[in-house]
């Protein structure tokens, strides 16, 4: 039962990656490559983070005010910029052979998702969801991947439209930006929602799933307004 239990959280937390990749012209373009090099440009500057982390923060032992919860919310409220640098770095340098905008950014985004899950879901996954206790924070996990996976590729969306679209209609720009920052920001949010204003993991999971759901559909329709031919 156990392992039931596990595979099950591992299908629904990894799954939905290999059915996008299968089910879109992405294996058609053969761009698994892409996808692993955005996926180790990802993990790459994950590492970096984390040293700067592990380098300029320090465990306060008092009991009183922390500094280091006030200089790892700094850390945290700057992730935008670590994650803008980051889809630029992967759409612009990163070889893509052959393929168009549309397959590249989906690419680069599905890459970015899955190396973002492995970091983060997998161990945690491994060691708990093989517990004797049935619980739901692991499935809420998958989910929570699920979302991340969206706005992973509506952000490497909307950084193509900023970064490689020259053409695009000057009125959607102002949009195009005010989405990119929403999405980049989404971390420092939900980190925000639970710390800050104390909610409850099923209600954050949730507010990603409803939020990522609106900005794929935005970004979609930004993307598409973006292709039509100027006038």
């Amino acid at each position: 039962m156990t392992m039931f239990h596990f595979f099950n959280c591992a299908i629904l937390t990894f799954g939905p990656h290999a059915v996008y990749y299968s089910a879109t012209p992405l294996s058609e373009y053969d761009t698994l490559g892409t996808s692993v090099k955005a996926a180790v440009v990802y993990l790459g500057t994950a590492l970096v983070k984390l040293v700067c982390l592990a380098t300029f923060l320090q465990v306060s032992e008092n009991d009183g005010f922390d500094p280091y919860q006030l200089h790892k919310g700094t850390f945290e409220s700057t992730d935008w910029f670590y994650r803008c640098c980051w889809t630029l770095f992967a759409l612009t340098q990163l070889t893509h052979r052959n393929i168009s905008q549309n397959h590249k950014f989906q690419a680069v985004g599905l890459g970015w998702a899955f190396a973002d899950s492995v970091l983060h879901r997998l161990a945690p996954l491994w060691v708990g969801a093989r517990g004797l206790e049935f619980t739901w924070d692991y499935i809420l996990q998958g989910l929570e991947a699920n979302a991340n996976l969206v706005l992973s590729i509506s952000l490497a969306a909307l950084a193509s439209l900023i970064w490689l679209r020259k053409n695009k209609p000057k009125t959607l720009i102002p949009i195009i930006y005010a989405c990119a920052g929403i999405v980049a920001t989404m971390p420092s949010i939900t980190s925000y929602l639970r710390r800050g204003l104390g909610w409850y993991f099923p209600k954050v999971v949730g507010f990603e799933l409803f939020t990522s759901l609106v900005m794929a559909f935005i970004s979609w329709q930004l993307f598409s307004a973006c292709q039509r031919p100027s006038a």
